[in-house]
């Protein structure tokens, strides 16, 4: 799913106020992990996942992991807090359309 300016836009000012429902720590990426961030996006659809790596090159290794195996869309990506989106069955978020 490709996401134009606007429906980021958006789906970033939706996100603003929401906390971290993952957080990785010292294990880095594991099974565990992605399940969490699975689970997290089939019930919100837009989640922010922490990404705690003082690494720059290992973080961004880590950003692009989770969405190759979660097939989201990384809205944005500010500090250590990665915001995804997956639309689910019920689209439970309203993205506006595409011109």
């Amino acid at each position: 799913m490709n996401l134009t300016t606007k429906q980021k836009q958006h789906l970033k000012a939706l996100a603003h106020n929401l906390k971290p429902v993952v957080l990785l720590g010292a294990n880095g990426l594991t099974e565990g992990v992605l399940a969490e961030i699975e689970l997290a996006l089939s019930h919100h659809e837009l989640i922010k996942v922490k990404v705690a790596s003082s690494d720059r090159e290992m973080k961004n290794a880590i950003v692009e992991a989770i969405v190759r195996e979660t097939q989201a869309v990384k809205v944005q990506l500010i500090g250590h807090v990665l915001v995804l989106f997956r639309q689910s069955e019920e689209m439970k978020i309203a993205i506006p359309k595409a011109k």
